[in-house]
């Protein structure tokens, strides 16, 4: 009887030992949400755009205020499981239905020229 409990022990402690690690074989869950956005995408973004060509390029927005009508939210999570969310966003603002400016996690490929 012993012998019994003193194995089972040890095989608990030898498989709650083994949690920390992923099994080969496993798969991962990839969860993604929002627009897919690229950096062709942002260097198409020029300021004079309308809100029908700003689309084209982009998709609808995740996030369109009513109460601000002037403003497009573009959210895009993914998380893989047993790793940090990675969340990218992207803020376009419209004055009088003409593209004015736009900021967030991505940079028009001529500003990351500049800056180098």
């Amino acid at each position: 009887m012993f012998r019994l409990n003193f194995i089972a022990i040890i095989c608990s402690i030898l498989i709650s030992g083994c949690s920390g690690f992923g099994f080969p074989g496993v798969y991962k869950l990839r969860i993604q949400q929002g627009n897919v956005i690229t950096q062709q995408m942002i260097d198409r973004l020029k300021p004079g755009m309308s809100k029908s060509q700003v689309r084209f390029v982009l998709g609808n927005p995740v996030l369109e205020d009513p109460l601000t009508k002037e403003r497009w939210d573009y959210v895009y999570t993914i998380q893989i499981s047993g790793e940090k969310l990675n969340k990218q966003t992207l803020s376009i603002y419209f004055e009088e239905n003409k593209l004015t400016h736009f900021f967030g996690n991505y940079v028009p490929s001529e500003n990351i020229q500049e800056n180098e």
